[in-house]
Protein backbone atom coordinates (compact mmCIF):
# COMPACT_ATOMS: atom_id res chain seq x y z
CA UNK A 1 0.00 0.00 0.00
CA UNK A 2 2.94 2.38 0.48
CA UNK A 3 4.28 4.07 -2.59
CA UNK A 4 7.86 5.28 -2.69
CA UNK A 5 9.30 7.97 -0.46
CA UNK A 6 6.72 9.92 1.53
CA UNK A 7 6.32 13.59 0.67
CA UNK A 8 7.23 16.27 3.22
CA UNK A 9 3.52 17.21 3.45
CA UNK A 10 2.57 13.59 4.22
CA UNK A 11 5.23 13.41 6.93
CA UNK A 12 4.01 16.72 8.40
CA UNK A 13 0.41 15.48 8.38
CA UNK A 14 1.34 12.27 10.18
CA UNK A 15 3.50 14.16 12.69
CA UNK A 16 0.47 16.34 13.49
CA UNK A 17 -1.68 13.22 13.98
CA UNK A 18 1.00 11.69 16.22
CA UNK A 19 1.05 14.80 18.42
CA UNK A 20 -2.69 14.40 18.89
CA UNK A 21 -2.32 10.69 19.67
CA UNK A 22 0.24 11.49 22.37
CA UNK A 23 -2.14 14.11 23.82
CA UNK A 24 -4.87 11.46 23.95
CA UNK A 25 -2.62 9.13 25.96
CA UNK A 26 -2.05 11.86 28.55
CA UNK A 27 -5.84 12.09 28.91
CA UNK A 28 -6.04 8.29 29.27
CA UNK A 29 -7.76 7.91 25.91
CA UNK A 30 -6.62 5.24 23.44
CA UNK A 31 -3.90 7.21 21.63
CA UNK A 32 -5.18 7.72 18.11
CA UNK A 33 -4.93 11.07 16.35
CA UNK A 34 -6.43 12.27 13.08
CA UNK A 35 -5.93 15.39 10.96
CA UNK A 36 -7.88 16.44 7.85
CA UNK A 37 -5.85 18.62 5.48
CA UNK A 38 -6.75 20.31 2.19
CA UNK A 39 -4.49 22.61 0.18
CA UNK A 40 -1.96 22.66 3.00
CA UNK A 41 -4.50 23.84 5.59
CA UNK A 42 -5.70 21.82 8.57
CA UNK A 43 -9.49 21.75 8.37
CA UNK A 44 -10.12 19.50 11.36
CA UNK A 45 -8.12 17.58 13.91
CA UNK A 46 -8.88 15.40 16.91
CA UNK A 47 -7.81 12.55 19.11
CA UNK A 48 -9.99 9.82 20.55
CA UNK A 49 -12.46 11.13 23.15
CA UNK A 50 -14.45 7.98 23.87
CA UNK A 51 -13.66 7.95 27.60
CA UNK A 52 -14.14 11.69 28.14
CA UNK A 53 -17.45 11.74 26.27
CA UNK A 54 -18.54 8.28 27.40
CA UNK A 55 -19.28 7.69 23.74
CA UNK A 56 -17.81 4.69 21.88
CA UNK A 57 -18.28 6.51 18.56
CA UNK A 58 -16.03 9.47 19.52
CA UNK A 59 -13.06 8.21 17.51
CA UNK A 60 -10.40 10.61 16.28
CA UNK A 61 -11.43 10.18 12.64
CA UNK A 62 -15.09 10.89 13.33
CA UNK A 63 -14.35 14.04 15.32
CA UNK A 64 -11.78 15.32 12.82
CA UNK A 65 -14.23 14.73 9.95
CA UNK A 66 -17.02 16.56 11.77
CA UNK A 67 -14.75 19.53 12.50
CA UNK A 68 -13.45 19.67 8.93
CA UNK A 69 -16.94 19.55 7.42
CA UNK A 70 -18.12 22.26 9.81
CA UNK A 71 -15.10 24.42 8.94
CA UNK A 72 -15.84 24.35 5.22
CA UNK A 73 -19.63 24.25 5.48
CA UNK A 74 -19.92 21.25 3.20
CA UNK A 75 -20.81 17.57 3.46
CA UNK A 76 -17.92 16.25 1.37
CA UNK A 77 -14.14 16.43 1.40
CA UNK A 78 -13.04 15.21 -2.06
CA UNK A 79 -9.80 17.23 -2.12
CA UNK A 80 -8.82 16.46 1.48
CA UNK A 81 -6.37 14.00 2.95
CA UNK A 82 -7.01 12.38 6.32
CA UNK A 83 -3.92 11.45 8.29
CA UNK A 84 -4.61 8.97 11.07
CA UNK A 85 -2.20 7.10 13.31
CA UNK A 86 -4.15 3.82 13.23
CA UNK A 87 -5.88 2.03 10.37
CA UNK A 88 -9.56 3.08 10.46
CA UNK A 89 -12.21 0.77 11.92
CA UNK A 90 -15.51 -0.03 10.18
CA UNK A 91 -17.33 2.98 11.67
CA UNK A 92 -14.62 5.42 10.66
CA UNK A 93 -14.03 3.87 7.24
CA UNK A 94 -17.75 4.16 6.56
CA UNK A 95 -17.75 7.83 7.54
CA UNK A 96 -14.68 8.45 5.35
CA UNK A 97 -16.50 6.92 2.37
CA UNK A 98 -19.69 8.88 3.07
CA UNK A 99 -17.74 12.15 3.37
CA UNK A 100 -15.96 11.28 0.11
CA UNK A 101 -12.53 12.02 1.54
CA UNK A 102 -10.07 12.03 -1.36
CA UNK A 103 -7.16 10.35 0.34
CA UNK A 104 -6.41 8.47 3.57
CA UNK A 105 -2.89 8.06 4.97
CA UNK A 106 -2.58 5.92 8.07
CA UNK A 107 0.26 4.76 10.28
CA UNK A 108 -0.10 1.50 12.18
CA UNK A 109 -2.03 -1.44 10.79
CA UNK A 110 -4.83 -2.85 12.98
CA UNK A 111 -5.04 -6.64 12.68
CA UNK A 112 -8.14 -6.76 14.89
CA UNK A 113 -10.37 -4.01 13.46
CA UNK A 114 -8.63 -2.49 10.43
CA UNK A 115 -10.86 -1.74 7.47
CA UNK A 116 -8.21 -0.56 5.02
CA UNK A 117 -6.85 -4.00 4.23
CA UNK A 118 -6.05 -5.76 7.52
CA UNK A 119 -9.39 -7.37 8.39
CA UNK A 120 -11.35 -6.12 5.39
CA UNK A 121 -10.94 -3.31 2.87
CA UNK A 122 -14.04 -1.19 3.22
CA UNK A 123 -12.26 1.92 1.94
CA UNK A 124 -11.59 0.35 -1.47
CA UNK A 125 -14.63 -1.88 -1.80
CA UNK A 126 -15.57 -1.79 -5.51
CA UNK A 127 -19.29 -1.97 -4.67
CA UNK A 128 -19.24 1.39 -2.90
CA UNK A 129 -19.74 4.69 -4.71
CA UNK A 130 -16.51 6.22 -3.41
CA UNK A 131 -13.04 4.80 -2.93
CA UNK A 132 -10.35 7.12 -1.56
CA UNK A 133 -6.71 6.68 -2.35
CA UNK A 134 -5.21 4.79 0.60
CA UNK A 135 -1.61 4.76 1.79
CA UNK A 136 -0.88 2.59 4.79
CA UNK A 137 2.12 2.18 7.01
CA UNK A 138 3.43 5.76 7.01
CA UNK A 139 5.49 6.08 10.22
CA UNK A 140 3.94 2.76 11.29
CA UNK A 141 6.61 2.06 13.90
CA UNK A 142 6.19 5.42 15.65
CA UNK A 143 2.40 5.16 15.55
CA UNK A 144 2.44 1.59 16.81
CA UNK A 145 4.87 2.43 19.62
CA UNK A 146 2.50 5.05 21.05
CA UNK A 147 -0.24 2.41 21.23
CA UNK A 148 2.06 -0.30 22.62
CA UNK A 149 3.35 1.95 25.41
CA UNK A 150 -0.18 3.02 26.30
CA UNK A 151 -1.48 -0.55 26.63
CA UNK A 152 1.68 -1.83 28.34
CA UNK A 153 1.24 0.80 31.07
CA UNK A 154 -2.26 -0.57 31.76
CA UNK A 155 -1.24 -4.21 32.20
Amino acid sequence: MRRGTPSPSDLAGMEAALRLARAAAVREEVPVGAVVVAEGEILGEAHNETVQRRDPTAHAEMLALQRALLAIGEDRLPTATMFVTLEPCAQCAGAIVLAKVGRVVFGAYDDQCGMAGSVYDLLRNPRLNHRPEVIGGLMAEECGDVLKRFFAARR
